[in-house]
């Protein structure tokens, strides 16, 4: 019998890693200088956000007028990168969150860069109706609170108000949960530093040092999160959704929108998160933790949640004929044949045709097709939401206010600018913290590193001096980084 022995699973860390390499690896961006690629990669960025911060005073100084929104279209490219951007931000929640409730070993590669895309994305996302109302300085008023002005509250019937909650309820358990993951490497980036910085990671790692009490408080914070954080994923691009769903218009008022926007939600957000983590992979040397198997995985999640949109989009244009009501079947007639027939057609192809390519392994593990995809994704749900906004108030129930609507520069270089400012804050993280959580790559060393699974594991070989007597849940660090477990 030959001794060959099939691997059950691919390796999600390679390399034949002891611990002590991982720490090195994963938080040499954080010590050494930046490559030229960062630095013209920020001045790209930073250079974005120089146009957000123009874009955002010319638009208070001139006013609203500055955007191209009349009687008809009042909500324009301004709502549709809203809606955009929270999109993008749920699959951090989904992959740090669900994934780790079911116990998913391959989130640990991927958890920490998405989890940091969604506190960015949502900042990006609350730009759009701060800037919408026009009285920046006013958007206290968004909240409830006791004031002396009179009677003066916000309408808790509407959904622009759930919206106010659920996003921010939604920010404020990401930034925790996101927080709390980042506490023990930033112990690791702590003990290996000197002067400043070691005083700044210092204070910002709250005193952890790694003894047993300390990881059971750790784990209990991340699963009470964890749970907290699961049903937002589905209530907050629900809540979105009703921003549409609950008005009268044809073409919004329809009860498929809550479930049909957290699938597109979770479909933009994963392209989004194997587009930063392709170039991280690249620009960061972390290969061997970024492995084939994560991209995989992540390439199946699209495949699915793409399937669903494509079913809800079908689904809308059937029930729309069904129901015999004029008013919805011209709404979608006017989408797919109207004027913005492009943008219909643009949807289509990158949100239900093309992920389709995912079904062949071969395309599923490439890393060309992989990167492609998950730009086209994106781009396809911008249309998306484009489609839903613009196309049905372009044309409502009197064809003498029937408009066509094209952004202004203002609002290009708003919806760029946020791009510049999403991509600094990000290329600020990999500089700052671990892309990649150390502690729990560690954690699945021994089930999960090439040494130890497959045809050429021999288990006991590659281990750390020490480490022999360890059972193979645990992790140890010869650096003493205090992520010992």
């Amino acid at each position: 019998m030959s001794g060959h022995v099939a691997p059950v699973r691919r390796p999600l860390i390679e390399g034949s890693k002891t611990y002590h390499q991982i720490t090195e690896d994963i938080c040499r961006p954080t010590e050494t200088a930046p490559s030229v690629s960062w630095i013209i990669a920020f001045i790209v960025s930073v250079i974005c956000l120089g146009m957000f911060v123009f874009g955002v005073a010319w638009t208070v100084w001139v006013g609203i007028g500055s955007w191209n929104l009349n009687r008809t279209i009042n909500w324009g490219w301004d709502i549709t990168n809203f809606v955009w951007w929270v999109g993008i931000g749920h699959a951090g929640t989904l992959i740090s969150a669900i994934l780790l409730l079911f116990r998913q070993k391959w989130r640990t590669g991927v958890n920490r860069a998405a989890e940091a895309m969604t506190i960015f994305a949502v900042i990006c996302a609350g730009q759009f109706p701060l800037i919408h109302m026009g009285r920046l300085w006013l958007a206290i008023f968004i909240f409830p609170y006791p004031n002396t002005r009179g009677p003066l509250w916000v309408n808790f019937n509407s959904p622009l108000l759930w919206d106010v909650f659920a996003i921010s309820t939604y920010f404020t358990v990401s930034l925790l949960f996101w927080y709390a993951g980042l506490v023990p490497d930033l112990a690791t980036v702590r003990d290996r530093a000197k002067g400043i910085r070691k005083k700044i990671y210092s204070a910002v790692s709250f005193g952890w040092n790694g003894s047993a009490k300390h990881w059971q408080r750790w784990e209990s914070l991340s699963l009470i999160l964890a749970g907290l954080a699961t049903p937002l994923v589905l209530s907050v691009h629900t809540i979105v959704s009703f921003d549409f769903a609950t008005s009268v218009i044809p073409g919004w008022h329809t009860t498929i929108f809550p479930p049909y926007f957290v699938a597109g939600a979770i479909f933009s957000g994963f392209a989004m998160v194997l587009t930063l983590m392709l170039i991280a992979r690249k620009v960061l040397h972390l290969e061997q933790y970024i492995t084939m198997e994560h991209i995989e995985s992540m390439n199946k999640v699209i495949l699915l949640t793409g399937s669903i949109v494509g079913v809800a989009y079908l689904t809308e244009l059937f029930i729309a004929w069904y129901s015999g009501y004029i008013y919805e079947q011209f709404a979608f007639l006017n989408r797919v044949l109207g004027p913005y027939y492009w943008s219909y057609i643009g949807m289509m192809l990158c949100n239900v045709i093309s992920p389709q390519i995912f079904w062949s392994k071969k395309l599923r593990t490439s890393l060309f097709w992989t990167f492609f995809m998950s730009i086209f994704i994106n781009i396809g749900m911008w249309f998306e939401r484009f489609v839903i906004i613009a196309t049905t108030l372009a044309r409502d129930y009197l064809p003498s206010s029937w408009s066509y609507y094209v952004p202004t520069w203002v609002e290009i270089i708003i919806f760029i600018g946020t791009l510049g400012l999403f991509f600094t804050l990000f290329l600020i993280f990999t500089r700052v913290a671990p892309v990649v959580a150390i502690a729990e790559v560690k954690s699945i060393l021994k089930t999960s590193g090439d040494q130890y699974i497959g045809p050429n594991a021999h288990h006991g070989h590659h281990v750390p001096a020490g480490a022999n007597d360890l059972s193979a849940g645990s992790t140890v660090d010869i650096d003493d980084d205090n992520t010992t477990k």
